[in-house]
């Protein structure tokens, strides 16, 4: 049944979009990482079908204290961090940025209640040009399209 719900939810929110926005977000999912309990990350795909560049410049969910956007990047020893990107991404003009494990994506800190595989969180993302676009993105189902970076991870409910 939740698989049904979030292939629902992701087809819906793969054609939605605000009048007159010309962003698309494609297959988003979300996990929350069962080694650091109360925080989760979102994925997806922006298309961007306008004329000009756009801007991803802040997220927003009322389902965790803190939602930004993050990026991992080698320190000068190789290891890989998480770091905020306040500045966000340009999103190119008939151009796409994709949202990733171990890439760029949408962290949740401080998630407040306990997800179950299925269930529908919402993301605001804010961009420059098109505005608010509300996504509705099912928790811990990957979307069935192609290979998903860093393969099918197991993905546990979240715990605050």
């Amino acid at each position: 049944m939740y698989a049904l719900k979030a292939i629902l939810a992701a087809s819906a929110v793969a054609f939605a979009l605000p009048a007159g926005a010309e962003i698309r977000i494609v297959n988003p999912y979300m996990i929350a990482s069962p080694m650091a309990m109360g925080s989760g990350a979102a994925f997806f795909v922006i298309e961007n079908t306008g004329p000009g560049d756009d801007r991803l410049a802040d997220a927003a969910s009322d389902i965790a204290d803190m939602t930004q956007l993050h990026t991992h990047i080698a320190d000068a020893s190789g290891i890989m961090q998480m770091v905020h990107v306040p500045e966000g991404w340009v999103i190119p003009a008939g151009g796409t940025h994709a949202l990733a494990r171990g890439s760029d994506h949408v962290m949740f800190m401080g998630i407040k209640s306990p997800l179950n595989i299925g269930d529908i969180v919402t993301l605001t993302l804010k961009f420059e040009k098109a505005g608010d676009v509300v996504v509705q993105i099912p928790y811990g189902v990957a979307p069935a399209v192609g290979a998903m970076p860093m393969g099918n991870m197991p993905m546990a409910p979240a715990k605050p």
